[in-house]
């Protein structure tokens, strides 16, 4: 038992490392032994935990999906009506702890990456299907059929939009002002 503790704490060390490593050399210059050297290890214990680089790389991607899976349990669970859950939806993007400049940054490396790794491909693809369903589900309550998937579009080009800025930006503050944003921009999209 104490050993599988370890090895998860030395797990989500690395994961830690490979998200600053990336955010500071780019997920295509960044080395295993960048990675490691941040993590106070060597770079046997990335292949030791992971396999490799790219294992490592597509373990992020699972924290940061976990991440956003929780946040959007959570703001479900408080939604009373389907307008409240479409913001939920959306606001989740913009939590606190996972819209950071670092964040942004290293999910959109990830995701530019994703079609030339399969691993990061399925992730995407997974992702991208969920947001989808999720929204559809919404907006076919709040909208006419033959607008939902117009709507739909542009809440995902809003979010994927807010996320690219945030990562090209030196601004780090929190997400409150990304989260009013985009009740505004649910505003004028579903009245």
């Amino acid at each position: 038992m104490g050993r599988q503790r370890i090895k998860d704490v030395r797990r989500e060390e690395l994961i830690d490392a490979a998200i600053s490593a990336v955010a500071e050399h780019g997920f295509a210059a960044v080395t295993v032994n960048q990675i490691a050297a941040r993590a106070g290890a060597s770079a046997g214990s990335i292949h030791y935990y992971f396999g490799g680089k790219e294992e490592l790389l597509e373990a992020t991607m699972r924290r940061f999906l976990a991440a956003l899976k929780r946040e959007t349990l959570e703001r479900l669970a408080k939604a009373e009506d389907h307008r409240a859950r479409l913001s939920a939806l959306i606001l989740a993007n913009f939590s606190d702890t996972l819209f950071t400049g670092e964040t942004c940054n290293v999910w959109m490396q990830f995701w530019a990456y994703a079609p030339y790794s399969k691993p990061l491909a399925r992730l995407q693809r997974i992702n991208r299907s969920r947001v989808r369903t999720n929204l559809n589900a919404e907006l076919g309550q709040l909208l006419p059929p033959d607008q939902k998937d117009t709507a739909r579009r542009a809440l995902q080009a809003y979010m994927d939009g807010a996320w690219l800025r945030k990562a090209h930006s030196a601004d780090d503050s929190g997400g409150e002002t990304a989260r009013q944003e985009a009740e505004r921009v649910i505003t004028m999209l579903i009245g």
